[in-house]
């Protein structure tokens, strides 16, 4: 059940004031606060304008914002509008799970006793309870295979040789990710992009590499770069994992579930759990833990 705390006063003008909203900073894709992808939540997103949330996502600096609203579905528990400092997103798994996170924190009653239901640009996302975490229903992916000369471009511009790369696709669950499948996943840690290029070019960029059958752990290394959208490198990014795990289990790379690690690079650990259900639905799951709790004036 959506809980309003109530409309904003109106000034002389007939314009909302600028008032106290319940706010949370979550970091996801992790148990260990600080040391996976933290997400700011606005849980009262009612009369701002999409100037204003744009402005308040580029203030927190961080990958993305989320602002909580009313749903406009009847199959919706809330509506959920994601910014980068860049511009707004369709979708994306991290500010999926932490918006639900925050909501259920703060008294959120899901219609449903078997899912939540989030509604954003990309449509209706299902979530459910994985033990203590949760996991969203990954969109339906279209996918493509991209030019050998972009592959070119992209390739030079993050530092790789030739059969370096192994695999590529153009990835499409909302976000689009043009995503290579790498050698090793030591060539994946050691990438020194030009974030500029990558910037020029125009293409978020998701690179991954299988760890060996018998290792334990994560079975997939990732790392995503996303220059057009304001951030260099994404700490943990659901949307991409999302993608590469409905594109590398049916491409037989990877089981139906396992695990995937990224973040090392920035002094991350985020953790991924992959599971694809006999219906052939892809869940990308993770922890969430709130690590700042307040009012923010907007």
């Amino acid at each position: 059940m959506w809980k309003n705390p109530g409309w904003a006063a109106l000034d002389q003008l007939g314009t909302p004031m600028k008032r106290n909203r319940a706010f949370r900073q979550v970091d996801v894709f992790t148990a260990t606060p600080y040391r996976g992808n933290a997400l700011a939540v606005v849980l009262d997103g009612d009369g701002l304008a999409d100037e204003e949330m744009q402005r308040f996502a580029r203030w927190t600096n961080l990958s993305e914002t989320t602002f909580l609203l009313p749903p406009r579905s009847a199959q919706a528990d809330y509506r959920v509008r994601i910014f980068t400092p860049g511009g707004e997103l369709p979708f994306a798994g991290h500010p999926t799970l932490g918006s639900a996170h925050s909501w259920l924190e703060a008294g959120g009653l899901p219609k449903s006793t078997e899912f939540i239901v989030q509604q954003c640009e990309v449509g209706l996302v299902r979530l459910r309870r994985d033990d203590s975490r949760l996991a969203f229903a990954a969109p339906a992916l279209q996918r493509t295979v991209p030019s050998a000369e972009v592959l070119a471009q992209l390739a030079a511009a993050l530092g790789l040789q030739t059969g370096q790369v192994l695999t590529a696709q153009l990835l499409d669950n909302g976000p689009v990710w043009l995503s290579l499948l790498l050698d090793s996943p030591a060539t994946v840690l050691a990438l020194k992009p030009d974030h500029g290029e990558l910037k020029r070019l125009g293409h978020k960029v998701g690179v991954a590499a299988l760890y060996p059958v018998a290792a334990s752990g994560p079975q997939l290394e990732v790392r995503a770069f996303a220059a057009p959208a304001g951030i260099n490198e994404d700490p943990v990014t659901g949307s991409l994992n999302a993608s590469l795990a409905q594109w590398l289990i049916e491409a037989g790379h990877l089981p139906v579930r396992y695990l995937a690690a990224q973040g090392a690079c920035l002094d991350r650990a985020g953790r991924i759990h992959i599971q694809r259900d006999q219906q052939g639905q892809v869940w990308v799951g993770g922890d969430s833990i709130t690590c700042i709790s307040g009012a923010v004036v907007l």
